[in-house]
């Protein structure tokens, strides 16, 4: 007798475990589409997401032209200038701030840190009671050394432990000597130092030395500028000046830097082609393949693109078209930027040209970006959050049928085990009553007749 539990067809002859399985394809449709819809929705946030970094960058490019005053523009990017040097041997580099000018000077000092050397004169003890002072500054710094390690390398080993700012180390000479050296880790006068507690003296092969920089005549009203090291900040506002040589009749000259501003208008202008080429690759569609990205005909990304070009075309009211900077619109629908044509406007009125990009084309592009990236209000962040729910919900309907689907299953295994019990309980009855027929006594015989 079949068991209740059968389903694999031994009494049917069906593989009833595949029919089972292709059944449960069937029943299971609906979840399939709901997981494809998991995976749409996906591709979705996927381009909102992308869309979103590409409009954050928008901003941040176009925010390099805002100002907090519409009607006196303060952000740096107006303010650029560039430092140049007469020197190879001199950098200048200017931050916001500087003033536009120039000033001839000479470089009459390089900054040194101190060397200074003791010839060890026998193998005995190095210093005196087992210790040494080093001074710099106004600061005293006290070093024991271990008496069994009273050498010049026990010496050099301790001054390096203390990490005070002067490193130590054993040198051989050619002659054979041993020569204990002390090196000051900063240059500068004002990191010279001294020493005591050795049992030899010490000499001062190179004293700490501070850079200097001096302008004009001392004598009839020039200057000297220091620095501890060859780094200047204080001969010029906002000017780094490093210096490499001593050298005279060096020039340095500030002057405004236009350039980097053009620099700072191709890359809002580069943002802004970027952030339509993303809309672009997202919502279009392939009459060829019949295929389209996963924004098409999405209402968001339409309402961005639309923004974008409209603001570019507009132009500003009482100023009016951006080309006068060299930005226009081509027949593709894409941003170009006329270099030479943005520093011949700066150049003529630098008021005006800063009116036009910051409170126009700067402003729209920053307003279009903001509205879109807003981490509560921004159409981008609303429409990711939107489809973010729509998975949530999706999943939740997806977890709900594998328990449909499981009760499915179960119930036509049961059935299906019940047909082959079936099929094997009428099989049994069959045999059975065969068996009886077969076992009936035979009726028939033949006949003969008498004389």
């Amino acid at each position: 007798m079949v068991s209740t539990g059968a389903v694999d067809g031994l009494i049917s002859g069906m593989n009833t475990s595949q029919v089972v399985a292709q059944l449960m394809q069937l029943e299971a449709q609906p979840q399939t589409n709901l997981k494809s819809q998991v995976s749409s929705q996906n591709l979705i946030i996927s381009a909102y997401q992308a869309l979103n970094s590409r409009m954050a960058a928008l901003q941040t490019a176009a925010e390099a032209f805002t100002a907090p005053n519409a009607l006196t523009p303060t952000n740096p990017t107006w303010q650029a200038v560039k430092a140049t040097s007469s020197s190879t041997s001199v950098t200048a580099t200017a931050t916001t701030g500087a003033t536009v000018g120039g000033l001839a000077f000479d470089v009459t000092a390089l900054s040194q840190s101190q060397l200074s050397t003791v010839k060890i004169s026998s193998p005995n003890a190095v210093t005196t009671a087992n210790a040494l002072d080093i001074t710099i500054g106004a600061t005293t710094k006290h070093i024991t050394v271990d008496p069994a390690k009273n050498t010049a390398q026990g010496v050099a080993d301790a001054v390096n432990a203390a990490k005070i700012g002067v490193t130590a180390a054993v040198v051989t000479t050619s002659t054979g000597d041993t020569v204990l050296q002390f090196t000051g880790t900063k240059t500068g006068t004002a990191n010279g130092f001294s020493i005591t507690g050795l049992t030899d003296s010490t000499t001062n092969v190179r004293a700490a030395a501070d850079a200097k920089l001096t302008v004009g005549d001392p004598a009839a009203g020039g200057y000297v500028v220091s620095s501890s090291t060859n780094t200047f900040t204080n001969l010029l506002s906002n000017v780094t000046l490093n210096v490499s040589k001593v050298e005279t009749g060096v020039t340095v000259a500030v002057a405004a830097d236009p350039d980097s501003i053009a620099d700072k208008m191709q890359a809002l202008v580069d943002s802004a082609n970027g952030a339509l080429a993303q809309i672009g690759q997202y919502s279009t569609y392939n009459s060829a393949s019949k295929s389209g990205g996963p924004l098409v005909g999405d209402f968001t990304a339409r309402q961005l693109q639309s923004s974008i070009l409209s603001k570019a075309s507009k132009g500003l009211d009482g100023y009016g078209s951006f080309k006068q900077f060299g930005v226009q619109l081509n027949k593709t629908g894409k941003l170009t930027f006329d270099r030479s044509a943005f520093l011949v406007a700066y150049s003529a009125d630098p008021t005006k040209v800063q009116n036009g990009v910051a409170n126009g084309l700067a402003k729209a592009f920053a307003d279009v970006a903001d509205g879109a990236t807003d981490s509560i209000t921004g159409s981008l962040t609303t429409a990711i959050q939107g489809a973010n729910a729509r998975v949530k919900d999706l999943k939740n309907r997806i977890t709900d049928w594998d328990g449909r689907l499981a009760m499915r299953q179960q119930m036509l295994k049961r059935q299906f085990s019940a047909m082959e019990s079936a099929l094997g309980t009428t099989k049994n009855q069959a045999t059975w009553l065969a068996g009886q027929i077969a076992g009936l006594p035979s009726w028939g015989g033949s006949s003969s007749s008498g004389n």
